[in-house]
């Protein structure tokens, strides 16, 4: 009787120990986020705009706040001291970069250093984490957009991910042949094949204005995350020939050989790039106000 009442102790003991095993197994499987949001203050079409109000609030509080929503480690990558006092304000963190980057992803990466020399984590793949990068021009990001991103990474095998958005034939012709808007189109797995300002694909003996009714294009939504070995490594890459050709840098990825897992959003953003964008937003700030309040 005493024998068999230790049996079931020991028993016990080791069902708890495996489940404790597997917690900790769990736990280390899971991905940690970095959210970093590039933001310049000189910009050819509207100089400042992160710091320009929307809705009584700078552009880059906005952006911060919706990510924070979602993410508990964020910071604003800047060249600018007034972008960083800005933040600093209002509580946000904020981190100095070089003046001299090509591009957000370059800014990013600087930014992610800092934050892995910080935390003493040197080697970039000693448990590294997935950096997403949310444009300081996107106001109206949601979180559904970036827990969607989030979860490509439950793929042990996606390097890197971001978010496309179907075109529907309401939106018109105008809008899908805008060449400031990127158009990609995937394989069967959603993985990227080509990304575009052109309208890709072409349909042939199809009128232009069918388009929309017969095919469903795929807008690229420019929210990207990467394994930390991967932003190292596409960074240190040189401008490639089709980047340099429709000035899309995740051609240079792409021509590389690297994979972009892509999934799908339903949500329109709205991107500020001009001072009438702004306006555009203002507008739609006071809508969505008002639908909330009724």
């Amino acid at each position: 009787m005493i024998l068999n009442l230790i049996n079931l102790i020991n028993l016990l003991n080791l069902i708890n120990l495996i489940n404790l095993i597997n917690l900790i197994n769990l736990l280390l499987m899971q991905n940690t986020f970095i959210g970093i949001i590039p933001a310049r203050y000189g910009s050819t079409r509207f100089p400042g705009k992160p710091l320009a109000m929307l809705g009584g609030m700078p552009v880059i509080e906005r952006v911060y706040r919706q990510v924070s929503s979602v993410m508990d480690n964020v910071a604003v990558a800047t060249d600018d001291q007034r972008i960083m006092d800005a933040v600093t304000a209002f509580g946000g963190r904020a981190i100095m970069t070089s003046s001299h980057h090509r591009s957000g992803t370059d800014r990013v990466f600087e930014a992610y250093t800092i934050i892995a020399g910080e935390q003493g984590n040197a080697t970039l793949r000693a448990d590294e984490p997935v950096i997403i990068n949310i444009q300081g021009d996107e106001p109206f990001i949601q979180p559904s957009q970036l827990q969607t991103l989030m979860a490509c990474f439950d793929d042990e095998a996606t390097d890197i991910a971001t978010l496309v958005k179907p075109y529907s034939p309401a939106d018109g012709l105008e809008a899908l042949t805008n060449p400031n808007a990127a158009k990609v189109v995937t394989d069967n797995a959603g993985n990227a094949l080509y990304f575009s300002r052109s309208v890709v694909p072409y349909l042939r003996g199809v009128p232009q204005e069918e388009w929309l009714q017969r095919h469903t294009y795929l807008k690229h939504i420019g929210l990207y995350a990467y394994r930390a070995h991967v932003l190292a490594a596409i960074t240190s890459m040189p401008p490639s020939p089709l980047e340099i050709a429709e000035s899309l840098e995740q051609l240079r990825w792409l021509q590389a050989g690297l994979c972009i897992r892509t999934a799908q959003t339903d949500t329109a953003t709205i991107g500020i790039d001009t001072p009438e964008d702004l306006q555009r937003a203002e507008e739609f700030l006071r809508h969505a106000n008002t639908t909330t309040n009724k």
